[in-house]
Parts: structure tokens; C-alpha cells; sequence
């Protein structure tokens, strides 16, 4: 330092009228911070790069100081002024005009570093209350005009720090978050009460002794914006490291409100201004550690902040709301009646459309791998697997927002979208299948194939698979054993060949076979050569879902799709559970056998839920079709759907959710494979990715077990946890997450399994 600056002791000593023993550096965000220790006291000296604006900010800060020492001079940090009576002094420095101040140095343990107890927070709650109350008259213009990206109120300014956040889940679980805060906070701030507050109660910022709160340093970021926010900001630094930190949040609550009452309003959208800056702390964090690496306090509680976040996102919102309501003594959110919901359901629609559980679920809201119910629980969905990327990705929804509110129209007008998701979506699949055709579910591309099969071919015969199934509509179903075959069902159309599914694990030929792959095809092979009539179609999945995840073993489809194509057919594959990358090792199913089909069904996780399907085939199928009757969807492939679903697509790529579904699926399988050796009622544990079947069986047999199957869905359920069961006999465990599940989530549910099957034996 040069100048005043350069002897900083012989200035300050002379400013301060004081002897100064040493001095030390301390860690500041963006200015310096000394330490002054003379032989009465010890003091904190400031300097800040100048700019007018921020000498009006320093200025303001000062004021704020000087309001408080009027009833709590011990708490606060003194402003002390420089011989000419002034709080602040602008001097010249090495890093040229600084602005220097020096304050009072209070004593105390960091709330960061003192042992957390409920009666610590109790005492951070009610310092806060009466900091807030004692400021609630505090009036500075400077302060109000602010506008920057550390008051919750500005939460969008921290919009464009997003993209220096490097990984792409992150980027997206912070994007959801701005995206609820639209939603819920932006309609509600109007309302809202408004004052300075202190703006920064962080574990490095509040003070302990005697397991008590004894000050709060740093009033940089005082702000004039919602009341809420302290209480806010004070849970998301004092809650980061917190196993349960809605439990602290609570406590916190409570106490504040026992000083400054707080408003329902304010209760209701507390959950999302804890997230809120969450987002401000870890989008910041990035952008700091992009623009200066070196500055290593900027990021210094950036792990705990991602840690705590993706905790909150595991929370249901009703749940903080309904804590938070009870600690301020107000009631609970009124309870839905599910029976009165049931009754409103089966007024209008059919109990055929059956409902999941025993006790059915009314889920109000969801969240990537997380589903929420109206009573305030969050449910791991292990399940869902039409939220291909998760549950109200930000991504897709913004995707079909923008488009909606754009274009939506269909396909016989030009627009866009349909070539651009076209081009992308055919870029996955091998040179040989170049058409597309869309419409709007699985269902309807099934029943597109069947007829373009029979176009091409001549014949309306179709082989199909055992236990298969290829949607609800009349042709599908018609195709699907696992309907027609169903004792309600209406039974084989004479124009059905069904051939005997590959089961390795119970079937003819089983793991003990290294050629059982083959066998079972050359089985189906001599089914097409009996045949007295020619086949349109082979139609199959890859894994075969609803038979309970059962995958065609190795050789199998190397045997069949030849000799389809010998007598004058084609190969269908049915990717609409197992494609885009669910299945891990490949994006789609028919990659594991090493054979190329000559069309493929399309749906469910195409778009993430929105109702979409697609047929992609060969260009001779494409061409033989158009000699046709016109094909005309009336809004398969509009310009809504190609956009959510171009997302889809990148969401798969940027977030590598098929590496993910490989990783995490390897460990999910072995997790499970581990409970097969200690619990004799695991048969078999099969599938690929996220895509898996664990077959439950009588003790030490391969007898289904329905009963003790559907006991451990019912009970997952109990636990929140969403599994399904399924196959002939309904025994097994099916689970085919969202793809951005993780190792954590695979071990929540197997522990929890694993739990069940426990209790269960000692209760045999």
C-alpha cells in the first residue's frame, strides 16, 4: 500500500488516536478485513475498492450501526470515526482509491464452529426478532434503492450466474427452483411486509458465547425488502449441515415468532425463499470461482449449499408449510378428504380406470425423482418411467411453455420444429431407419406400425410375443397377450400366431444354457416355417415389461428377424418402455441383441409425459406406405410436442442420463442381487439400467409368491416409496425410475426393502 496505506499502523494510529500491537488479514468477500489489536482493545479496519455508488452503500451500512448502538451497543460492531469525526475516509492505495473504515471488534465463537444445540437456535430466533423489531422503523434511502442479487426479493438477477454452474442436473435443479419461485413468490410479494433487515444472519456472521447468540457482524448486505427473508436467510446458513434441517428450521420458527409474530402469507412461501437463496448461494458461488478461482472464500460453504439444496428438493412443500404453521401456532392446512376425492372421481369416471395401492394417493405436486401428495408427503418414485428425465423437468417445461405460447398447429402446415426434432431424434438410430412418422401416444404408433406392416407386406398376420403388450387400442390390444390373454380378455384373433416368450429363468431353456438365446429362437423359427399363411410382422420387446422385465436372451432375435424377412415380413421393435437410453448400455433395446429392426414404436418418454408417439421405420416401409390412403394425425408432431420432446433429447445428452441409468443401474441390480442371497423369497433379479424386475417366489423355489409381492409394494408404499409389481402372476417387483435416480435413491429403496423382508421373516 502506498500513501496513508502504505504504513497502514502509523495512519491508523494517528487517525485513531491508538498504539497498535500487530495486525492480521482476515477473509473478506470483496474487500479486506484486518484485525487490530492494541493493548485496550482490538478492532476490524476495512477497506473497499471505490466507487460512488458503493461509498453510498458503506455510508448506509454505518448509519444502520449507529441507529443500533442507541439499545444494543454490545451486539453490533461501533462505527469509529477518524479524527475529523467522519466514519468514513477515501485514501489512495496500490489498488488505487479505497474507501476505509474502522469498527469495533466484538468477541464470540462463529455460529459456524460453536456446538448446535435447541437452545442455541432458540436464542438466533429471538436475537433476530428483536434486531428486526428494533430496525422496523429504520428508515435510509440509499439502502432502499439498492437492487442487487443477495435480497431474495431480486431473486432473478441471479438468473444469469446459471450457466456458470458446470453441471448440468445442478443447472436444472436450480432452474426449477426460480421456476417455483415464479409461480408461488412473484404473486404474493405485493403483499408482503417490508423493512430493513440485516440481510445475512450466515454461520460466519453470527456471534456465540455461553451457548448464546452474542452479536451479528457484517452489515454489507442490509436490506430493505421482505421481513420474511431474515428468518429465511438465518434457516438456510443455520439448517446446511443438518441431517433433518426442517426440523432446526422449525425451532427457529418458533422462537422469532415469539418476538415478531409472523403472518400466514409469510409461512406459506418461506419453503421456496429457503431455496431461493440456496440458489443465490451456489449460483454465485459458481460465478465466482469461474471469473476469480483464487478467491476461495467466495465458494467457502458452496458443498454445504448443494448438499442442504437437494435435501429441500426431497421435501414436500405442504410438509414445510403445515411445520412452520404449527411452530407459529397456527393450524394446519386443511386435510383432503381422500374418500370425498374418490367419490368426485367415480362420479364422472369409470372405476376401470383403476387406481394404484390400496390406499390410493392424491399427489398435488413432483420434482424430478420425487412426487408429492396433498397430505405433505414426498414420494421416491422408483416407478414412473414416462417422466423420462424427471418429474416437471425445467427444461422440457419451459420447452413447451415457450412453443405454446409460440406455435402450436398441425402438421399440415410448414413450421420447424417437426424437421428439427425429425433430424435429431433419426441421428440415434442406424442409417437404415431414416422415416418418421409421429402421432400421440405409444398406442396410436402401435397401431401405425401394425398397419403399415400390413401395407408393405400384404398379409395381416402377426407374430407376436407371450405375455407382450403394445397399448389400448383395439389393434394393440388385439397384438398384446398380456390383453387379449387377460381372463376378461376377448382371446387370440385367429390372425395372431403368439409364440412362447424366452424366460431363462423359468422357461424351457434356462441360465444353465449358454445357447438358450438360440434355442428359443430356433423355436420361433420353426413356428414361421409351420406357418400356412404368410407373416406381416414380428412384433417384441426388448425387454418384455409386463411378463415381469423379462429381457430376449443373447441369439435370440439373430435367430427370428431372418426368418421373418425370409417368408416376406418385417421385425418390429417395441421401445416404448426400454428406448432413449433407459437401458443404459444402449439408448435402445434392440442395440442388445445386435440386430437392426425394420420399424420401431415410439411413446411414453418421448416427451417426457406429453402425449406423443412416433413410428420409425426403413425408407422401402415409408414408401410402400405412402401408395396408401393418406396418413394424417391430427396433431402428432406439432410444433408443442416436437419442441418438448427436442428437449427431452437434450436433456438426455447434457445431463448423460444414459451413462446415469448404466451406473446407477449396475448398482441398483447388485444392491438387489445382494438381498436374493439373504432372502430365499428373491427368485431372480433381471433387466438392464433402470429398467429391472425382481421376481418374488415361495422360499426356495421358483413358485410365484403374489401375496408376500404385493405385501412389499404395499409396504414401500407405506414408506414412500413408489414400486410397482407385475407379470402373469403379478410377483414381480418392477422398478424403471426417472433416469436422473441415483445411487442414494437405489439405496433407499433397497434398505427399505430390505426392512420389509426382515420383519417379515421374524414374523413367519
Amino acid at each position: 500500500m502506498t500513501r496513508h496505506l502504505n504504513n497502514m499502523n502509523t495512519f491508523l494510529e494517528k487517525e485513531f488516536s491508538i498504539k497498535i500491537l500487530n495486525n492480521k488479514i482476515l477473509d473478506g468477500y470483496d474487500n479486506k478485513n484486518y484485525q487490530i489489536k492494541t493493548e485496550e482493545n482490538d478492532f476490524i479496519y476495512k477497506t473497499y475498492k471505490f466507487s460512488e455508488s458503493l461509498k453510498d452503500t458503506v455510508d448506509a451500512e454505518n448509519d444502520t450501526l449507529l441507529y443500533l448502538q442507541e439499545e444494543f451497543d454490545s451486539y453490533f460492531p461501533k462505527p469509529i470515526p477518524f479524527n475529523d469525526n467522519s466514519f468514513i475516509k477515501v485514501v489512495d492505495s496500490d489498488d488505487g482509491k479505497v474507501i476505509s473504515r474502522m469498527l469495533s471488534f466484538l468477541k464470540g465463537e462463529f455460529l459456524g464452529k460453536a456446538k448446535h444445540t435447541p437452545s442455541l437456535f432458540e436464542s438466533l430466533g429471538i436475537f433476530l426478532a428483536k434486531l428486526d423489531i428494533k430496525l422496523k422503523d429504520f428508515k435510509n434511502y440509499n439502502i432502499q434503492a439498492r437492487k442487487w442479487e443477495w435480497d431474495i426479493q431480486y431473486f432473478d438477477l441471479n438468473k444469469k450466474y446459471i450457466n456458470d454452474i458446470p453441471n448440468s442436473k445442478d443447472r436444472n435443479v436450480v432452474t426449477y427452483f426460480f421456476n417455483q419461485f415464479e409461480e408461488i413468490v412473484r404473486p404474493v410479494i405485493p403483499e408482503l411486509r417490508k423493512q430493513v433487515i440485516h440481510n445475512d444472519a450466515n454461520e460466519w456472521n453470527v456471534l456465540v458465547q455461553d451457548g448464546k447468540i452474542s452479536g451479528i457482524i457484517d452489515f454489507g448486505d442490509v436490506a430493505h425488502t421482505f421481513l420474511i427473508n431474515e428468518l429465511a436467510i438465518a434457516i438456510t446458513y443455520g439448517c446446511y449441515d443438518k441431517e433433518n434441517p426442517l426440523e432446526w428450521a422449525i425451532i427457529l420458527v418458533k422462537s422469532y415468532h415469539q418476538e415478531l409474530p409472523l403472518e400466514e402469507k409469510e409461512l406459506k412461501i418461506l419453503y421456496y425463499l429457503i431455496a431461493a437463496r440456496l440458489c443465490t448461494s451456489v449460483c454465485n458461488s459458481a460465478h465466482a470461482r469461474k471469473t476469480d478461482p483464487d478467491n476461495t472464500y467466495a465458494s467457502v460453504s458452496e458443498k454445504s449449499a448443494w448438499k442442504m439444496l437437494y435435501r429441500w428438493l426431497a421435501l414436500n412443500p405442504i410438509k414445510a408449510e403445515n411445520e412452520f404453521r404449527e411452530a407459529a401456532g397456527f393450524p394446519k392446512l386443511k386435510q383432503i378428504d381422500i374418500q370425498e376425492v374418490l367419490k368426485r372421481r367415480h362420479q364422472h369416471i369409470s372405476p376401470i380406470l383403476s387406481l394404484s395401492y390400496k390406499e390410493p394417493i392424491h399427489m398435488v405436486r413432483s420434482a424430478f425423482q420425487y412426487m408429492y401428495d396433498a397430505d405433505g408427503n414426498t414420494f421416491l418414485d422408483a416407478y414412473n418411467n414416462i417422466p423420462h428425465v424427471g418429474h416437471s423437468h425445467p427444461k422440457v417445461v419451459e420447452a413447451g411453455k415457450k412453443q405454446m405460447a409460440k406455435l402450436n398447429t398441425n402438421t399440415r402446415y410448414l413450421f420447424d420444429e417437426l424437421a428439427i426434432y425429425a433430424e435429431k431424434l433419426l441421428s440415434h438410430f442406424p442409417a437404415k431407419l431414416n422415416k418418421v412418422f409421429f402421432v400421440n401416444s405409444g398406442s396410436a404408433a402401435s397401431d401405425l406400425a401394425i398397419r403399415m406392416a400390413n401395407n408393405h407386406t400384404g398379409s395381416k398376420h402377426m407374430m407376436v410375443m407371450e405375455l407382450g403388450y403394445h397399448g389400448n387400442t383395439q389393434t394393440s390390444i388385439d397384438i398384446s397377450d398380456y390383453k387379449f390373454n387377460n381372463p376378461k380378455g376377448n382371446g387370440q384373433k385367429k390372425h395372431i400366431i403368439k409364440t412362447t416368450i424366452p424366460d431363462i429363468y423359468k422357461g424351457k431353456y434356462q441360465t444353465d444354457n449358454s445357447n438358450a438365446g438360440q434355442l428359443y429362437g430356433l423355436d420361433a423359427v420353426a413356428q414361421i416355417k409351420e406357418s400356412t399363411v404368410s407373416i406381416s410382422a414380428f412384433i417384441s420387446e426388448p425387454i418384455v415389461g409386463c411378463a415381469g422385465q423379462v429381457p430376449l436372451p443373447k441369439g435370440y432375435l439373430n435367430e427370428v428377424y431372418p426368418a421373418i424377412r425370409a417368408q416376406g415380413g418385417v421385425c418390429i421393435s417395441d421401445e416404448v418402455q426400454t428406448g432413449f437410453g433407459r437401458l443404459g448400455k444402449h439408448f435402445w433395446g434392440f442395440e442388445a441383441s445386435d440386430v437392426i429392426p425394420d420399424i420401431v414404436i415410439l411413446g411414453k418418454p418421448i416427451a417426457n409425459g406429453h402425449p406423443m408417439g412416433a413410428v420409425v421405420c426403413a425408407e422401402e416401409i415409408a414408401a410402400s406406405f405412402e401408395k396408401g390412403v393418406e396418413f394424417f394425425s391430427s396433431f402428432g408432431g406439432n410444433p408443442v410436442s416436437c419442441a418438448i420432446a427436442t428437449a427431452v433429447l437434450d436433456v438426455i445428452e447434457e445431463e448423460e442420463l444414459q451413462e446415469n441409468a448404466k451406473v446407477v443401474g449396475e448398482h441398483y441390480a447388485l444392491r438387489l442381487r445382494e438381498l436374493m442371497h439373504k432372502y430365499p423369497c428373491i427368485g431372480d433379479v433381471r433387466g438392464s439400467g433402470l429398467f429391472i424386475g425382481c421376481e418374488i417366489v415361495k422360499d426356495n423355489s421358483k413358485d410365484p409368491n403374489t401375496e408376500l409381492a404385493s405385501h412389499i409394494k404395499n409396504e414401500l408404499r407405506r414408506k414412500h416409496i413408489l414400486i410397482s409389481s407385475d407379470g402373469p402372476f403379478d410377483n414381480i417387483i418392477k422398478t424403471k425410475p426417472a433416469l436422473c435416480f441415483s445411487k442414494e435413491n437405489v439405496d433407499s429403496v433397497v434398505e427399505a426393502i430390505d426392512e420389509i423382508l426382515k420383519t417379515h421373516y421374524n414374523n413367519v
